[in-house]
C-alpha cells in the first residue's frame, strides 16, 4: 500500500475488547458445560430444588408448621384426589396431620440444604487450613496431622458424626438442645469430612511451595501466612471445589441419615431425613406417598449434586480436555 492510499488513523474503526461475560461464555469450562447434557439436567434439578426451598415461605401452598393452618380432616389425603370430608385436592397428598406434602418437602429441603452447605463450608475451612499448614511446614508437623487424618479415615464418617453429636449434646443444657441441635449437627458432619480437603490441599501445597513464585515471595520477605493464603491457595482451589461439590451430596445424605435415626434436627425443624422417618411408619398401612416423595426429592438432589461434581472433576482435568 502506497502512502497516498493509506487510510488515515481517524478513519480506522476501533475494535472493542470482548467483555467479561463473553469471555466467560467462550471459556473452556463453559463450552464443556454446554456440551454435557447430564450436567445441564443436573444443574436444572439443583436450581429448581434450591429455588423452591429458599422461597418456600412465598411459593408453598401453606406453612405446614403453623398449627393454625392445619386441618386434621385433610389427613391422609392421596395425591391428586379430593378429600372425602373437605373436598380439597393436594398435588402430593397430605400426611396424618393434614399437612400438604409439597409444602412440607419445600420446608424440609431448606433445613437439609442449610445443614449440608454449612457442614461442607466448615469442613472446607478446617481442611484447607490444616492442609496448607501441614504442606508448608512439613516434618513432624505434617506427619502428626496426616496420621490423625489416617486414623479418622479408618472409621466411617457417620460414626464420627454420631460420636461428635453425642458428646456435644452431653455438654449442652437441656433447655438449649433444640435451639443448638442444627449447629451441633453441622459441626458433627463437618468434623467427619475435613480429612479429604486436608489431604488434597496438603499434597498440592507441597508441590506449589517449591515453585519459583513462592521462592520469590520468600526472598522479598513475605509472611508465611500471606504466602499460603494469597499465593498457594488460589492455585490449589480447583480440586477443592470438586471435593466440595461431591461432599455437599454426602453431607446432605449424612444429615438425612442422622435425622432418620432420630439424632438430627429437632421435630420442630424437620428435614428430608425426618420426613422419611415419619413416612416409613405409614408405608405398611398404605399411605405410600408420605415416604415416597421426600425420598425421591432427597435422591434427586443428592444424585444431581454428585453428577455435577463428577462433571466438574472431568472439566477441570487438563488431561481430559
Amino acid at each position: 500500500m502506497t502512502p497516498e492510499t493509506q487510510i488515515p488513523e481517524a478513519q480506522i474503526p476501533e475494535t472493542k475488547a470482548p467483555g467479561r461475560l463473553y469471555r466467560a461464555w467462550d471459556s473452556d469450562l463453559a463450552y464443556a458445560f454446554r456440551t454435557a447434557p447430564v450436567a445441564i439436567v443436573a444443574t436444572l434439578v439443583v436450581l429448581v430444588v434450591v429455588f423452591c426451598s429458599v422461597f418456600a415461605p412465598l411459593i408453598a401452598p401453606m406453612n405446614p408448621y403453623n398449627p393454625a393452618a392445619l386441618n386434621l380432616m385433610n389427613g391422609f389425603t392421596p395425591p391428586m384426589e379430593p378429600n372425602a370430608f373437605t373436598g380439597e385436592v393436594f398435588l402430593l397428598g397430605t400426611d396424618g396431620q393434614g399437612r400438604d406434602m409439597l409444602s412440607t418437602i419445600m420446608y424440609g429441603t431448606r433445613t437439609s440444604l442449610f445443614v449440608g452447605a454449612m457442614a461442607v463450608l466448615f469442613a472446607m475451612v478446617m481442611g484447607i487450613s490444616i492442609g496448607l499448614f501441614a504442606g508448608w511446614r512439613g516434618g513432624w508437623v505434617d506427619s502428626t496431622l496426616m496420621r490423625i487424618a489416617d486414623v479418622q479415615l479408618a472409621f466411617p464418617a457417620i460414626l464420627i458424626a454420631l460420636l461428635v453429636f453425642g458428646i456435644a449434646r452431653g455438654f449442652i443444657p437441656d433447655n438449649l438442645r433444640d435451639q443448638l441441635a442444627i449447629w451441633v449437627l453441622i459441626v458433627a458432619i463437618g468434623l467427619s469430612d475435613w480429612v479429604q480437603f486436608a489431604r488434597v490441599v496438603r499434597g498440592a501445597s507441597m508441590v506449589e511451595k517449591n515453585k519459583e513464585y513462592v521462592q520469590a515471595a520468600q526472598v522479598i520477605g513475605a509472611h508465611p501466612l500471606k504466602i499460603m493464603f494469597r499465593h498457594i491457595l488460589p492455585n490449589v482451589m480447583g480440586p477443592v471445589l470438586v471435593i466440595a461439590t461431591i461432599s455437599l451430596a454426602l453431607a446432605i445424605i449424612a444429615e438425612a441419615t442422622l435425622s432418620f435415626l432420630g439424632v438430627g434436627v429437632p421435630p420442630t425443624q424437620p428435614s428430608l431425613g425426618t420426613l422419611i422417618r415419619v413416612g416409613q411408619g405409614f408405608l405398611i398401612s398404605g399411605e405410600w406417598w408420605i415416604l415416597l416423595f421426600p425420598a425421591v426429592t432427597l435422591l434427586a438432589l443428592a444424585l444431581s449434586v454428585n453428577l455435577l461434581g463428577d462433571w466438574l472433576r472431568d472439566a477441570l482435568n487438563p488431561r481430559l480436555r
